[in-house]
């Protein structure tokens, strides 16, 4: 099993940097164990501000639900199953794209949160981290 660790982490934040510069689009990346513990946090040269404590609660959200944070986004609008999830733990739960668990096996081990663009630039900046440690 591959744990979260600082060695990993910074594999990860490499691989989502590289496809941040890809797209020309500065991101706070987070990657934290599956206990919400930030392992690692890389804030790109004139990432937004709000992108700090966003990218880190979209990690926090993945892994605490074991879920991503689109399907998060699905789930808890009006009239869904889960609506009004946004609002739980005090407001640490992010409910637009951009954080994903990292599995081994079925079972998560950790998270990637990524913030700093529209929801699908995050959501692609942190494929690109989860399959970097998809291939570890």
């Amino acid at each position: 099993m591959t744990d979260v660790t600082l060695a990993v982490a910074k594999q990860l934040i490499d691989a989502a940097e590289e496809k941040a510069k890809e797209i020309d689009v500065p991101m706070c990346i987070a990657v934290m164990d599956d206990g919400a513990n930030l392992v690692a946090f890389h804030r790109m040269d004139d990432a937004l501000l709000a992108s700090i404590d966003i990218a880190q609660n979209k990690a926090y959200s993945s892994v605490s639900l074991k879920l991503d944070t689109e399907t998060v986004w699905e789930v808890s609008q009006p009239g869904e199953s889960l609506y009004g999830l946004g609002n739980t733990n005090d407001g640490r739960i992010i409910t637009f794209g951009g954080g994903i668990p990292l599995e081994v096996d079925g079972t998560v081990v950790g998270a990637v949160g990524v913030s700093g663009g529209s929801a699908e630039e995050d959501v692609d900046v942190a494929s690109a981290a989860v399959e970097a440690f998809e291939s570890l």
